[in-house]
């Protein structure tokens, strides 16, 4: 059985090309696109099994693209547990400019998910994760699930006795109000979260440490980009810087991170070494084109480097 069970409440097939210049109006020649199987929680499983956990995928998929999903995740030697829904799988799409290196990703809404499916997604939530150590769940909630479906889920890891992990925005995460093991807001989400600026770091722990005083979570770990992250509990709060590498692409890094982290925190690492795996994970998918999944060589080197700093 899995150790990491992540559910991904919209999935999307991610579409990757290249073209020369990226300019309005003009016609432009792409490279032939690769496809991967993508959303928050499919990347963190993928991430988790290449960095030697057991994982599994819970996800709703519908449509022709749902079945492309699957078979990609057949390459990536993750689990799958899938819920058939009656709309189609969203796809996203990622143009990348070869002469500057920009990126622009347009992402689509996804498929609305009846009140039905969501049950049926909890349900394969709870049977894939009965053995669970972690229950990851990652991205946007597509149209027709509330935010507040995130306590549904909070209860359903803590009724199979797993960890919580929580990384999404918006209605999801204000919606939150215990249950959880570990979040992982950005700087922005988290100062929208508390409601105040965060300047500085004595700021951005103290409001960290409100989650925690709260009853919402057990740690919290705030991405600050550029600047690495902050990973803050009742007692303890450790920085890790980020790593300087030239980026290829940013797509997937966060969600690299979270696996680094729950990865990390299932090797029972001290806490900033954990977080060194997550930012080491977030780094090596920087190098990755597209939402190509990163590189176990890679994530070892950067581990190296991150727990020294």
């Amino acid at each position: 059985m899995p150790d990491i069970v992540t559910l991904t409440m919209n999935p999307a097939l991610d579409v990757t090309t290249f073209a020369d210049a990226i300019v309005p109006t003009k016609k432009l020649r792409c490279t032939e696109p690769f496809y991967d199987a993508g959303g928050g929680g499919v990347n963190v499983a993928k991430v988790a099994r290449v960095l030697g956990a057991s994982a599994a995928a819970v996800y709703p998929a519908g449509g022709v693209r749902g079945e492309q999903m699957s078979g990609l995740l057949d390459d990536d030697d993750v689990e799958e547990c899938i819920v058939t829904i009656a709309d189609d799988t969203r796809e996203c799409f990622t143009a990348i400019d070869s002469t500057s290196g920009l990126e622009y990703r347009f992402l689509t809404p996804g498929p609305v998910l009846t009140a039905a499916e969501q049950e049926r997604c909890l349900e394969a939530l709870v049977k894939a994760a009965s053995d669970a150590k972690f229950v990851v769940a990652s991205g946007s909630f597509p149209p027709g699930v509330p935010g507040t479906f995130v306590r549904r889920i909070a209860r359903a890891a803590a009724d199979v006795g797993a960890r919580f992990v929580l990384d999404s925005s918006g209605d999801a995460l204000a919606s939150i109000d215990s249950g959880v093991h570990l979040v992982k807001p950005s700087l922005d989400e988290l100062c929208e979260w508390v409601g105040r600026d965060l300047p500085g770091a004595p700021e951005r722990i103290a409001a960290a440490r409100e989650l925690v005083t709260r009853g919402i979570t057990e740690i919290v770990v705030v991405s600050l980009g550029g600047d690495g992250a902050i990973m803050v509990t009742a007692d303890e709060a450790v920085t890790v810087p980020a790593l300087d590498v030239e980026v290829r692409s940013a797509v997937g890094a966060g969600d690299s991170m979270v696996a680094g982290l729950v990865v990390g925190l299932l090797q029972e690492r001290s806490l900033r070494d954990a977080l060194a795996l997550g930012i080491a994970s977030a780094t090596a998918a920087l190098l990755t084109a597209g939402s190509h999944v990163c590189k176990r060589e890679d994530i070892d080197r950067f581990d190296a480097l991150a727990r020294e700093l």
